[in-house]
């Protein structure tokens, strides 16, 4: 037995079933807090205009696709080669692994010698 299952967007206001491709899902924020709706291309136009006044006295701030926990920064990208300072420190007595971060007193160790 197959088994069908069919999405419909309704109108979050007043409850309107809308064709594939109709209407606007709008994300609005309040007070920190964000929202999203479904609206009827009617319904949006509404909601723009009852907002109009407002945006249009105020102030943006930060970009609309702001993240809610801030990116952790990338790490600069080193100019030491990981994998020969993994072969120098195993033929020098160090343990290290295969993968990850490699002690800090073994890189300084192996820029001494290679200096």
């Amino acid at each position: 037995m197959a088994t069908r299952q069919i999405a419909q967007v309704i109108d979050d206001l007043d409850g309107t079933t809308l064709d594939e491709g109709e209407g606007q899902q709008i994300t609005f924020s309040i007070e920190g807090r964000s929202y999203e709706i479904d609206l009827s291309e009617k319904n949006a136009e509404k909601f723009y205009a009852a907002f109009a006044p407002y945006v249009d006295a105020g102030r943006p701030i930060g970009s609309p696709s702001r993240r809610a926990t801030p990116a952790r920064a990338a790490r600069a990208k080193s100019d030491l080669d990981l994998n020969a300072i993994r072969e120098w420190a195993r033929a020098n007595g160090h343990t290290v692994s295969d993968r990850g971060r490699i002690a800090g007193p073994i890189v300084e160790a192996y820029k001494a010698a290679n200096a």
